[in-house]
């Protein structure tokens, strides 16, 4: 069997900093991508300084978190030889990936056309807040602003309170994600005719296509959707329930589940009742259900609940806080942690790569790099430059 990475051979030049570009690489970089970052002098990704937490040795842990299986370039790109650099890395790349605002490079002179003729079926990736085209393409974007624009706060958080932003930045994890699976697309294209490919990845674009089903409700009725807590807007029960000792996730997704669970409680007038005995009638009934519901769990505790749906086959589930999560055998058997020996931080856990692909898996080779850790061996390796060459530079903070 060929024991090589699925992207072995393919380089990345990554002009990406905070969270989706960085994101999207390292999705790259553990299929197997060299990825070289491009960071200011002195100054790095923007990531590198949000903190606390620190890792010992000044990492953040935000940093740490997205940035493994890279190699750090510094590089002054708005410097005319800092320019002619990244010209001269792009003839090296397979695909290039940015998150300036809107027209940055095309102001420096390498628009997609211009990348064209320096790099010939070169892939790029533009992820921006709200793509090239539209009247808000000049706008700086940010996550909680594509959350907010696009649809998800006015349907997340309590029903009678104000809307609420995800946990975690899902519109620039996502656009990340999106930038990833279109790189991947083009480079099987690349493959096959050598041609390149302009990406135009925004995060507005990105948290609109994350609202699914939510969306489709709003388009096929003209209702617009209103905040449900945890609840689900086309399922019920699908939520957050209460036991003696705490609260628990659960749900019945079909009427032959609902059907085994109000056997399997005691209370089979559940499944017939013209109130709830399917779906639809169910979401109609909301409310007298739930209610219904509440009561019921209350009267045990929760292992008594989660043991019982395992039994009858029935999703439910412990509402776990981080330390649970990297606790729990399933998290551990998957190896969602993993450990890296870091050059100033020691050993450091991270999160495991979701792409389990037994055949040609996923690899940690780097830990997320120091700032400007392999500018000297990229130079060296990839451009030839002299060992004096690359001190000039330093010394006239371009390197």
């Amino acid at each position: 069997m060929d024991n090589k990475s699925l992207l072995d051979g393919v380089r990345i030049i990554d002009l990406s900093r905070v969270l989706a570009g960085p994101f999207c690489t390292m999705i790259l970089g553990d299929l197997g991508a060299d990825v070289i970052k491009i960071e200011r002098p002195e100054l790095g990704d923007d990531t590198r300084h949000w903190g606390p937490p620190f890792a010992q040795g000044g990492e953040s842990a935000y940093f740490l978190s997205i940035n493994r299986n890279k190699r750090s370039l510094t590089l002054n790109v708005r410097s005319e030889e800092g320019l002619q650099i990244l010209k001269e890395l792009i003839q090296t790349g397979d695909v290039l990936v940015e998150n300036f605002r809107t027209g940055t490079l095309e102001h420096w002179g390498l628009d997609y056309e211009a990348l064209q003729r320096i790099r010939p079926g070169l892939i790029y990736c533009s992820i921006t807040g709200y793509g090239h085209t539209g009247p808000y393409r000049h706008r700086a974007g940010y996550d909680i602003l594509a959350q907010a624009m696009g649809g998800f706060m006015s349907v997340t958080g309590p029903a009678d309170g104000e809307p609420h932003r995800a946990g975690v930045a899902i519109a620039d994890l996502a656009a990340g994600m999106f930038a990833a699976q279109a790189i991947l697309a083009a480079l099987y294209r690349h493959e096959k005719d050598g041609s390149g490919q302009c990406i135009d990845m925004a995060l507005l674009d990105s948290q609109i296509a994350l609202m699914t089903y939510v969306a489709s409700n709003y388009l096929i009725t003209s209702q617009v959707p209103q905040r449900l807590g945890n609840a689900h807007p086309n399922i019920v029960p699908y939520e957050v329930f209460k036991a003696q000792d705490g609260f628990f996730a659960f749900g019945a997704g079909n009427d032959g589940q609902w059907k085994t669970f109000s056997e399997t409680v005691g209370h089979p007038e559940w499944a017939t009742d013209e109130r709830f005995a399917t779906n639809p009638q169910r979401v109609s009934h909301r409310e007298e259900l739930i209610q219904l519901l509440k009561e019921l769990f209350l009267q045990r505790d929760m292992e008594e609940w989660l043991s019982l749906c395992e039994e009858m086959g029935l999703p439910a589930a412990p509402i776990h806080s981080l330390d649970r999560v990297f606790s729990d055998p399933q998290s551990i058997a998957r190896e969602m942690r993993v450990e890296v020996q870091h050059p100033t931080a020691g050993i450091v856990s991270l999160v495991g790569s979701a792409h389990k692909i037994p055949t040609s898996p996923p690899t940690l080779r780097f830990p997320p790099p120091l700032l400007g850790q392999h500018t000297e061996e990229i130079l060296q390796e990839l451009l030839g430059y002299e060992p004096e060459t690359i001190e000039s530079l330093r010394e006239n903070g371009v390197v």
